[in-house]
């Protein structure tokens, strides 16, 4: 049961005063320093959230704060190209919004709203929110980055079910203007609500889905993949001219192949092979001989240098 380790009473007040007002986000922590973490932490903290990033490592989190401020920099060429002294303000402004720890139950003690961005592994995911569980605050909104994995599974590990959600933002996050908000039959309206007006206040654009297998974008998009892989493996045309062919006839910026080899191969065989266990007779999560080889050699992609093309 999911509030053994927890007093029912307390669980069940808590789900009650969730339910009663809609929580105003004002402090963010983000676990996970890598890109899409650092992106959701840059934004965060560019629209006035009080942000901690938090890691395993200083120095990944030294790497994560270079990457932000480069970012930052980018940012200001472009939106304040004639007034480089408001540039340097924001940066200053943005900055100052945002700290980085160690450690994550040290920080969440006073925090709004966690969101986790690291590794695509349920197990540790799901040991990441029941540690986080018992020290951030009642009201405090617990939410997922996830691309493939259920929400409901990863709300399950916790005593906070009502107050659990998906953030499935896009990479890069500066750039990309969409959030996928997701709500389990668990979520309470109060915390969906929640979750949209953050994404808003962030300057996305939030779209709602159900806890369905890659939600809304890369349940679409990555069996479109998938059945490119099928046709070049078939032999009815080459990943060059499939790539051409979806850029110039759907006008899409990649071709499936270049978007698989951004992404990362075995990124890619991770979710289809999850969503495959899930619904093993569906034909669109079937799994991919070559995709599986090109892992298999440690061709992932431009990660590596090599996928289904090669990159210098």
């Amino acid at each position: 049961m999911a509030f053994a380790t927890r007093p029912f009473v307390r669980a069940a007040s808590s789900a009650s005063a969730a339910a009663a007002k809609k929580l105003v986000v004002r402090h963010v922590t983000v676990v996970g320093g890598g890109l899409m973490g650092a992106g959701i932490a840059q934004v965060a903290a560019a629209s006035g959230h009080t942000v901690v990033l938090v890691d395993q490592s200083d120095e990944i989190l030294k790497k994560s704060t270079k990457g932000i401020e480069e970012s930052l920099k980018r940012v200001t060429k472009k939106k304040f190209a004639d007034k480089p002294e408001a540039g340097a303000e924001f940066i200053e402004k943005t900055l100052k919004n945002l700290t980085t720890s160690t450690d994550a139950v040290a920080v969440v003690h006073s925090t709004d709203l966690v969101i986790e961005a690291i590794v695509e592994n349920k197990e540790v995911k799901n040991e990441l929110f029941k540690r986080l569980d018992k020290f951030a605050p009642e009201h405090t909104i617990f939410a997922s980055n996830t691309s493939s994995l259920q929400i409901t599974e990863l709300a399950n590990s916790t005593t906070r079910q009502d107050r659990f959600g998906g953030l499935h933002f896009f990479n890069p996050v500066p750039m990309m203007k969409l959030v996928e908000v997701i709500k389990t039959p668990m979520t309470s309206q109060k915390t969906f609500e929640s979750l949209v007006d953050f994404s808003k206040a962030v300057g996305k654009s939030p779209v709602s889905c159900k806890d369905t297998p890659g939600f809304i974008v890369n349940r679409l998009l990555v069996p479109y993949m998938m059945e490119a892989v099928r046709l070049f493996e078939r032999g009815d045309a080459s990943k060059e001219d499939i790539d051409v062919a979806m850029k110039l006839g759907a006008g899409y910026p990649m071709g499936p192949f270049e978007l698989l080899d951004y992404v990362g191969l075995d990124t890619s065989k991770y979710i289809i092979d999850g969503w495959h266990k899930l619904e093993p007779s569906n034909p669109l999560f079937a799994p991919s001989p070559l995709l599986n080889k090109l892992v298999e050699e440690k061709k992932l992609g431009k990660k590596t240098g090599e996928g289904f093309y090669k990159y210098k």
